[in-house]
């Protein structure tokens, strides 16, 4: 755009176009909490590093901590990363592909058709999502485009081994074709405490569902360490707040002189 498009247009096009363009960065650069996160010349970490390392990143989206419009923009800056990472990896022969594991809490709340991408072509990336939310009709939309199928189609589609615990009456009559003739949507809802239905696929054929009983997780969990792991990765990858801030105001001085 600006090698070809912009620089063929008059002297006085250009006045008028920059003015449209300085107004969409204008929320980046009031915005502290967005200005400080993507406003900064060097990431601290490198999404593709941390994939082919199988390192651990987390994120905390809360729309309570930044509020939502800063939630929403940063998770699809985020996801629109891991994607282009996933798909990166191209570069690497599949047998060397490390998998990585993408889990995002309270998914409802993040869908956009970047999984859609993700579920349909991530999956030879070795790229793997975990999807939490409380129950299919939370993806059943598709935002968009009428042409692709819904978020929940596109999950179920690529999964086929199927694991449900208890569940409500809904999710129990979807659930029941998959299952069917073998299960009934009161045995899926009526399913003890603890207990699974499973239809596995084992080399590309479908098992017959079967109950599985599941074990308590009594291992100990020492909060310590967890404690340790924080002030390791702080001191790690951590710059201070006021000199992010010293460099961000510096360039935009900069920017303003030269305006």
């Amino acid at each position: 755009f600006w090698d070809y498009e912009y620089a063929n247009t008059w002297d006085r096009e250009k006045q008028e176009m920059i003015p449209y363009f300085s107004s969409k960065f204008w929320p980046f650069i009031t915005n502290t909490t967005i200005r400080n996160i993507i406003g900064q010349p060097k990431s601290a970490f490198n999404i593709r590093k941390i994939m082919d390392d199988q390192k651990v990143l987390m994120v905390n989206l809360s729309k309570w901590l930044i509020w939502d419009l800063n939630a929403q923009l940063l998770w699809l800056i985020f996801v629109s990363k891991i994607n282009m990472a996933a798909m990166s990896r191209a570069d690497t022969p599949e047998d060397q592909r490390k998998d990585f594991f993408l889990y995002v809490d309270e998914f409802q709340n993040f869908a956009t058709d970047t999984f859609w991408e993700i579920l349909s072509e991530a999956r030879k990336y070795h790229l793997a999502l975990i999807m939490a939310h409380q129950f299919i009709a939370q993806i059943w939309w598709n935002k968009k485009n009428d042409w692709k199928p819904s978020i929940k189609d596109a999950v179920f589609g690529n999964a086929w081994t199927i694991m449900s615990f208890k569940v409500w009456a809904e999710d129990a009559e979807y659930l029941e074709k998959e299952y069917a003739p073998l299960l009934s949507q009161q045995d899926i809802i009526w399913i003890a405490n603890y207990t699974t239905y499973c239809k596995l696929n084992i080399d590309n054929a479908t098992t017959r569902p079967f109950d599985m009983k599941t074990f308590w997780d009594n291992t100990y969990k020492n909060p310590e360490v967890s404690k340790i792991i924080k002030e390791y990765s702080r001191k790690m990858y951590w710059r201070k707040k006021e000199y992010v801030d010293m460099e961000i105001e510096a360039r935009l001085w900069i920017i303003k002189n030269e305006e």
